[in-house]
This record gives structure tokens, C-alpha cells and sequence, in this order.
């Protein structure tokens, strides 16, 4: 039913498929997860998934909260700090450094409600940002009465492009900068590293949005003198949900509180973020089994290796059949690609518009039966994918097969 194994591109190429992953026992690696095997699970990197033996820790140690629940939660904090150690031993920094927060975008609700107030200030954007943290930053600038100003920046930027395009945007107002490390519409990353020690000449502190990196990239923070770094291990790191990490240095590092305060309040940071009440927190806890299952089943380098030879081999085979009914080349330059990330270009006028994207996203899922995510920037439509350990690539030949056709059909009707 699906292509051969080498899939020889319209206009790109031959990509080679890459041999599945396997478990031990030499069944398919989708086996440790539980993912409804009737779909197609294309977009990893939204929502993340949880390998079976995470989802059975967490639900050991809610029987065990459940059980007792005065035992548990004063012995919480204590839990949770080594499960901290971890989490920031996986990122390669220090847990003293380190909070876990519930998601990425909660931790950057924690910078933006934790900053002094600096009146008529300016916060720096990038029109690749994500749309919650955006959002966010907004309703910081109202509150100092300043603005927030977005910096465009080219999808195939490279990293000297998109440095000088960001730091030319720093004015004498600009009171912080936040830029993604690896961008959720356009897949692509920015050269933060560079950004982070140009900011700081200039005193500018620095929020990086690195909700996608965790897992996905080796090293994420390596190098990196930001003064705030928000990152999910619910995402690529296959971390059970609510799982999200918040990586502070510097000056401001005092000032950061959860967003709520517990019993922990005069607790110095990060021991703070450990002690929240009577929150079910089984997640943060879990967490070192998802990272300990992927690095003793295989490795997490390579996890990596295959997920990007993966993603290479997804775009050749969906681009070229597109291809076949545009006679265009759907393949996107992208000026800093990342791993298992990546775009094809959609037939117009496909995932254009406001909530065009979650609504193509809905209809495929419901008519098709395959989980995608569809994206939009600088008016062209986008399908936007992610691989996995679990992906193969039969799950890209069926895509290519079975649903552009039907995709091509309905931007037709459009």
C-alpha cells in the first residue's frame, strides 16, 4: 500500500527511509505507548506522549497519594526536589537553577508576573512567536502603560540574518526581549545563544520560549546566558502532561514567585515552585521515568538521529505528492531547521486565516482519521510535522497516499 522504501523526490531527491525503531523484544516501538493504533498520530509535538511506563508510574504514585494523603503532601516538596535533579541533569544545568512549572507558558506567566514594573517600557517580539506567550507579553506591556513591537523576521533567515534583524530591534526602551528557541507555526529556531550575551551588553534581560526544545534538541542550554528559560518535558521528552520546567539565572531571579502562593512563599527559588499545596504534582515525579525509558530503550541521541532522518524522508514523500497535482515544488527553505520539526507547503488557500489551521486541523482528524497540525505565516498555509520514536515511515506514505488527494480536493473548493 506504501511507497518502496526509497522514495525518490519530484523535485528534492531520493530520501531514504529510515529502518523503524524497536523495542528489546523486537516488537514496534509504538507498542510502549498507547495511542489508539486506528489513527494517525502525525503531530508529536503539540500535545506530546506518554510512554506506557510513565502513565503506570503516575498512577503508582496517586494510589499512593490517595492512600495517604498527610503523609504525602507534607513529604512533597522533598519528592519533587530530587525529581528536579533530573530534570535539570537532562537539560545539562544546575538544579538550583531549576522549578518546574506546568507548562512552558505558565512559566512565562511567572517571568511576566514577577518583573518590576517598568513604566512605558517596551517588550520585543518576533512574528514567529507563539501565540499564548505573546499574548502574555501584552498584558505585561498594558500593565507598565508601554507597548510590545514585533520584529519580522524572514522564515529562511539564517542565524546571522535573524540576529542582526532581533538585536537591530533593541531600542533604549526596550525593557525585554522574548524569542523562541525553537519556533511552535514555523518550525524553524533562532540563534538565542548570540541574542542572550548581545542583550546583555546592552542590560536587556532575555525570556526564551523554549517549549519544543527539551528532548528535541541535544544541548538545549548549552552556551546560553538567558536570564530565563521555559521549556516542556511533556512535549518531545514524552513527560506525562502538566510537566514544564523554568530555568532562571541572574539578578531577577529573586523576584520570580509561583503563580500562586503556598507555604513555600519564603522559601528561596527554586524550592519555592516545590511546595504547592494540595496540587496533584505526580507528573513532575513521573518525569525521570520518561526520560530514564527513551534513554535505556535506545538512546536519546538516537531517538534524535532518527527522528530528523524521519522528518526528512516525511517531507520528500508528502511534498512530492502534492507535487503531483500542483506541478510546484511544496518543500519550505527554512532558514534554521531543527530535528523532527519541519513544514510542507500547502496548497492555497489551506490553513490561511484566523483559526483556519485548528479547523483544518479538526476536519482532517474527523474525515481522515490522522492527528496533524496546520499552520499559517506571511499568508501561506502550512502542514507542520512532527516525528517520534513511534512514527515509521508507512504512518508519511499513507498521509501521501490516502489523505493529499483529499487535501488537494478541498483546496480546490475553496
Amino acid at each position: 500500500m506504501g511507497r518502496s522504501a526509497d522514495a525518490v523526490g519530484g523535485t528534492g531527491g531520493t530520501v531514504s527511509a529510515p529502518a523503524p525503531l524497536l523495542l528489546d523484544d523486537g516488537a514496534p516501538a509504538a507498542d510502549a505507548w498507547t495511542l489508539d493504533p486506528t489513527l494517525g498520530h502525525l503531530n508529536h509535538g503539540s500535545f506530546g506522549a506518554v510512554p506506557r511506563v510513565a502513565q503506570a508510574e503516575q498512577q503508582r504514585l496517586r494510589v499512593l497519594m490517595e492512600a495517604a494523603p498527610v503523609a504525602w503532601f507534607p513529604a512533597l516538596p522533598h519528592v519533587i526536589a530530587d525529581a528536579r535533579q533530573h530534570a535539570a541533569a537532562f537539560l545539562g544545568t544546575d538544579s538550583a537553577d531549576t522549578a518546574f512549572v506546568p507548562n512552558a507558558s505558565a512559566g512565562a506567566s511567572v517571568v511576566y508576573s514577577s518583573l518590576p514594573v517598568g513604566h512605558g517600557a517596551e517588550i520585543l517580539v518576533t512574528d514567529h512567536g507563539y501565540g499564548a506567550v505573546t499574548m502574555g507579553a501584552e498584558r505585561l506591556a498594558r500593565r507598565w502603560g508601554g507597548t510590545v513591537r514585533t520584529v519580522a523576521v524572514p522564515l529562511d533567515a539564517d542565524a546571522d540574518a535573524s540576529l542582526a534583524a532581533l538585536t537591530d530591534g533593541i531600542t533604549d526602551r526596550t525593557a525585554l526581549i522574548v524569542v523562541d528557541q525553537v519556533t511552535s507555526p514555523t518550525a524553524r529556531q533562532f540563534p538565542v545563544a548570540a541574542l542572550s550575551r548581545a542583550a546583555h551588553e546592552r542590560g536587556v534581560p532575555v525570556l526564551v520560549d523554549a517549549a519544543h526544545a527539551p528532548g528535541l534538541l541535544a544541548d538545549p542550554l548549552r552556551d546560553l546566558e538567558a536570564d530565563f528559560w521555559v521549556g516542556n518535558l511533556h512535549k518531545f521528552s514524552c513527560a506525562p502532561r502538566g510537566t514544564g520546567v523554568l530555568v532562571a539565572r541572574g539578578p531577577l531571579v529573586p523576584e520570580l514567585n509561583p503563580l500562586i502562593d503556598s507555604w513555600g512563599a519564603t522559601d528561596p527559588f527554586p524550592e519555592r515552585f516545590d511546595n504547592q499545596g494540595t496540587l496533584d504534582l505526580t507528573s513532575w515525579l513521573a518525569a525521570p521515568t520518561s526520560l530514564a525509558f527513551v534513554e535505556d530503550t535506545w538512546g536519546w541521541d538516537t531517538v534524535r538521529a532518527y527522528m530528523s532522518d524521519l522528518a526528512d524522508y516525511a517531507v520528500d514523500v508528502i511534498a512530492d505528492a502534492f507535487s503531483a497535482f500542483t506541478g510546484e515544488d511544496h518543500r519550505v527553505d527554512v532558514g534554521m531547521p531543527v530535528g523532527a520539526l519541519r513544514l510542507v507547503r500547502l496548497p492555497a488557500p489551506l490553513s490561511i486565516g484566523h483559526g483556519a489551521g485548528n479547523d483544518l486541523r479538526d476536519r482532517v482528524l474527523q474525515d481522515l482519521g490522522v492527528e496533524c497540525a496546520f499552520t499559517a505565516f506571511d499568508g501561506i498555509g502550512y502542514l507542520r510535522l512532527s516525528t517520534h520514536a513511534y512514527n515509521t515511515p508507512a504512518d508519511y506514505e499513507d498521509f501521501a497516499e490516502r489523505c493529499v488527494p483529499v487535501l488537494w480536493n478541498w483546496a480546490q473548493a475553496s
